[in-house]
């Protein structure tokens, strides 16, 4: 599995590919030059339980920090993972 990040324009996702399958994504639009907003996370239901949307998420920490970005979690999973880990905090907006 890899996951990949696709952006045109002001929008984007970060995905999962199994066996180039999408099995997993998370939608992102950007909020001006130095934010994006994560708006929506959704998991295969034949690979739920296997932490691919924390990864999602990991990923689009990695992206901020790279980008010197910040992050609006608007998904309510993306905003509990950011509840739960501090160490994320330093690109929320």
């Amino acid at each position: 599995m890899e996951i990949l990040n696709k952006n045109v324009e002001n929008r984007g996702k970060f995905y999962i590919l199994d066996n180039g399958t999408e099995v997993a994504k998370m939608t992102y639009v950007s909020a001006g030059d130095t934010k994006f907003i994560i708006d929506h996370t959704e998991v295969s239901e034949s690979y739920k339980g296997k932490n691919l949307g924390l990864k999602l998420v990991e990923a689009a920490v990695n992206y901020a920090r790279t980008n010197n970005l910040k992050i609006i979690p608007l998904c309510p999973f993306a905003r509990s993972v950011f509840d739960k880990r501090p160490d994320f905090g330093d690109v929320l907006s």
